[in-house]
């Protein structure tokens, strides 16, 4: 059974690094919580080093800034890796092709245009990549829906049938179903790219809780502390089946932060929290992190 603790500082003394998910533990798309920062900020006080890992289909540039903006300080990590970072290895070495169709909004532009340090020098060795219309594509790059807050998958079904009789693969650069911001919850491109498998079509994965990413994340903390081991390593996350099915996978102590994604499901108080319910929720998704948390503090 998982361990309940009260705050981070109860067991940050057991770790040198956190891998610590974005939405639903250190903000909600609108606004940063400050006890998770200050949480993330006495844990790097401490010695510790936080690597930010989120499914965000951005580069990393480009969620630094959104970070700025909605308020997380620089003094709260020493890292950022993104599932666009791991999908953008994959689409300029020819995943999916090297004449692609965008799927998901202009605002993921970047996700062709801007690249992190790491990256640029596998950018600089492989052809460019086009992005053209569907009936012209090799394959299809999708970052989400075009307008997350009206659209459903349902509203893509005609697109996704047309590219799965073509026999194009699709990179999902953000394996996340859904995602709360503020206290609306929208679809993510993981919806479409499960909508795609249903159908036939074959989906490629690069973030949570898919190995590419842990192996991108490990490259950059060994960049910053190159002893630390798996067992100094702690997963943080609100996804049951991202940020903690992966962090399992990759043999990784985990940490549920019960009241992002699955808010309300341990009863009313979220700092004590059911813990009758709380097996009984995890033994129904076979999955059990080393320790939970109602909000990350």
């Amino acid at each position: 059974m998982t361990r309940l603790i009260a705050s981070l500082a109860d067991v940050s003394s057991q770790y040198r690094a956190v891998f610590c998910d974005l939405w639903g533990c250190l903000h909600n798309g609108r606004e940063a919580f400050p006890s998770a920062v200050a949480a993330l900020q006495a844990f790097r006080k401490q010695g510790g080093t936080v690597l930010l890992l989120t499914n965000a289909p951005r580069p990393k540039p480009s969620v630094v800034r959104q970070l700025d903006v909605i308020g997380v300080p620089h003094d709260a990590y020493d890292e950022v890796v993104t599932s666009g970072d791991a999908a953008q290895y994959a689409l300029l070495t020819g995943a999916v092709g090297r004449k692609v169709f965008h799927l998901g909004p202009e605002k993921d532009h970047s996700f062709f245009t801007e690249f992190a340090d790491d990256l640029s020098q596998t950018l600089a060795g492989e052809p460019p990549i086009v992005r053209v219309p569907l009936d012209e594509a090799e394959g299809i790059v999708c970052t989400g829906l075009v307008d997350d807050l009206t659209e459903t998958p349902e509203d893509y079904r005609a697109t996704l049938l047309y590219a799965k009789t073509n026999g194009l693969k699709l990179l999902c650069a953000n394996p996340d179903i859904v995602v709360d911001f503020g206290d609306k919850r929208l679809y993510c491109a993981g919806a479409l790219a499960q909508a795609y498998d249903e159908m036939g079509g074959e989906s490629l994965y690069f973030g949570k809780p898919h190995p590419p990413i842990y192996d991108l994340a490990r490259r950059r903390l060994a960049a910053l502390d190159h002893t630390a081991r798996a067992e100094d390593i702690l997963c943080i996350g609100d996804g049951i089946f991202t940020d903690i099915r992966g962090g399992v996978a990759e043999g990784l102590d985990t940490l549920f932060v019960s009241e992002g994604l699955a808010a309300g499901e341990f009863g009313p108080d979220p700092v004590n929290l059911d813990t009758e319910l709380l097996e009984i929720w995890l033994a129904a998704r076979q999955l059990d992190p080393t320790l939970t948390i109602g909000h990350l503090r």
